[in-house]
């Protein structure tokens, strides 16, 4: 596609952008050529949320397109025209779920929803400091911290609210344990992370069951103290992050399945590595660890692939070409769900542009990209 090509195609947007708001001006997107083009898989393209430093406002939403090969920055705003403050403050998870994009806006206590092919906005879901979305059997499942954005050793216990994907109204609601994370469904029982942040130093160190027909907590399993990623592989394993207390106590996995004869979920394993965050691709999770420490005043940054099988560690790095001393500060992974390339995204010093990476699943550098601020969420399209 020619500069002129780009430039007639987006014309139509750019005079929208400019002439909705009265009093606002709106900053078009700002579009790149990639070139990495894949029309071939079932995958249209992918969303990245900007999280945007908490009070700023300025989470914003990028898109990438195969078909064309554009990366799109600040793809809501020029979308939506109208909605005065966009999207809000600190975006903290993006999730599609059927024809909708949610998006899980912490600071400003609530979930923007959008259609997910246009990017056009169709309404909001207001939870209090939320922080994660899932979706089960035609609902999503936002885990909520219920309390204001506050260090508190009173903070109260979080919650999961359960939304209805076609009215968008809040249906139900189960309390949980202290500042709820991440979560993930098995067998209808949902499990949730929680971390007890606003606690600190007293954190919780309990994975929260919820049986999903009457939605009720039925237990709360004891992992590892302020817990924050859960992901469920293939074989319906889940794999759990704890962040340490930030000085004696580090950053560990941990791995809960059922066995034979218990119709709950148990934990099996301890991996000693620190673990931020995950992507479980096939039989291999590829992580990085952000480890920050109190006493050094710095942070320890590291790589790893994982065989989810065996559960030993394969390699102590998935890239390898180098390109890992470019990144300041690792914020995300995501890897693509048919071609197997994967996708780092660079905070750098949390106020300024970031960068995405993508990497063959060989781990070598295909193409880097100027992002929003504080890059951190991915979802990918389908056709």
């Amino acid at each position: 596609m020619t500069t002129k090509q780009i430039f007639l195609y987006f014309l139509p947007l750019l005079m929208v952008a400019t002439s909705c708001r009265e009093d606002e001006l709106v900053v078009p997107s700002e579009y790149e050529i990639i070139g990495d083009e894949n029309k071939e898989t079932s995958i249209r393209g992918f969303y990245l949320v900007n999280e945007g430093n908490m009070g700023s406002n300025k989470c914003t939403l990028d898109f990438y397109d195969y078909h064309t090969g554009l990366y799109s920055r600040n793809f809501y705003a020029e979308r939506n025209p109208n909605v005065i403050k966009e999207l809000g403050d600190v975006g903290n998870d993006i999730g599609i779920y059927g024809s909708k994009l949610y998006i899980v806006v912490n600071c400003s206590h609530k979930v923007e929803v959008l259609d997910a092919h246009s990017g056009v906005r169709l309404g909001q879901i207001d939870i209090p400091n939320c922080r994660y979305i899932r979706f089960h059997r035609g609902k999503a499942y936002v885990s909520s911290y219920v309390g204001p954005v506050l260090i508190d050793p009173n903070a109260p216990k979080g919650a999961v609210y359960e939304v209805d994907t076609l009215s968008l109204g809040i249906t139900r609601k189960v309390s949980v344990g202290y500042q709820p994370e991440e979560m993930e469904v098995v067998d209808d029982y949902m499990y949730v992370a929680n971390s007890g942040g606003y606690r600190a130093p007293n954190y919780d160190n309990t994975v929260s069951v919820i049986q999903m027909v009457d939605f009720k907590q039925v237990q709360q399993i004891p992992v590892g103290i302020n817990l924050h990623r859960l992901k469920k592989d293939r074989y319906n394993k889940l794999w759990i992050t704890s962040r340490g207390d930030y000085q004696t106590r580090p950053s560990r996995l941990y791995v809960m399945q059922k066995k034979p004869g218990f119709n709950q979920m148990v934990v099996t394993d301890t991996i000693p590595v620190a673990c931020s965050n995950m992507a479980i691709y096939g039989d291999y999770m590829y992580y990085y660890a952000t480890e920050w420490n109190n006493y050094s005043a710095s942070n320890t940054i590291t790589y790893g692939v994982i065989d989810i099988r065996t559960k030993q560690i394969v390699s102590d790095s998935f890239i390898k070409d180098g390109t890992e001393k470019e990144i300041s500060i690792p914020y995300g992974i995501a890897v693509h769900p048919e071609t197997g390339d994967i996708f780092v995204t660079d905070a750098k010093n949390y106020v300024s542009s970031g960068t995405l990476y993508c990497f063959s699943p060989e781990g070598y550098k295909k193409w880097s990209v100027r992002t929003g601020d504080i890059p951190a969420h991915i979802t990918f399209l389908s056709k």
